[in-house]
């Protein structure tokens, strides 16, 4: 299993909008995810809107997000959640995840 760090960056003034959405994700991302592999999966969030994103996966970051690509919810998700991030126009957060490279683990 690989453990997979990320970076994205919420708005500001959106942040509270934005853990309102996370309090209630859908039934069926929740089920899309772990179906595409993600596991272990949370989000860790500044106070400044700098959101750190943690999950496990058989492969890669691209082969997990490759995985939710191809399932329906995951374009409405995106599409809901893209007013809440710091991206350029017409970007999907999931096409903008900034990978971080693990330097430490401890087991």
């Amino acid at each position: 299993m690989n453990r997979i760090g990320f970076i994205l960056k919420v708005k500001e003034h959106l942040i509270e909008e934005y853990k309102d959405h996370h309090r209630h994700v859908w039934p069926e991302m929740l089920e899309a995810l772990k179906g595409a592999g993600w596991h272990n999966y949370s989000l860790f969030m500044r106070p400044d809107g700098l959101l750190f994103g943690y999950f496990e996966t058989p492969g890669t970051l691209e082969e997990a997000v490759a995985a939710m690509e191809t399932t329906e919810v995951n374009g409405r998700w995106q599409a809901l959640m893209a007013p809440y991030f710091e991206l350029p126009p017409g970007a999907r957060p999931d096409q903008m995840l900034v990978e971080l490279e693990e330097v430490f683990h401890l087991s």
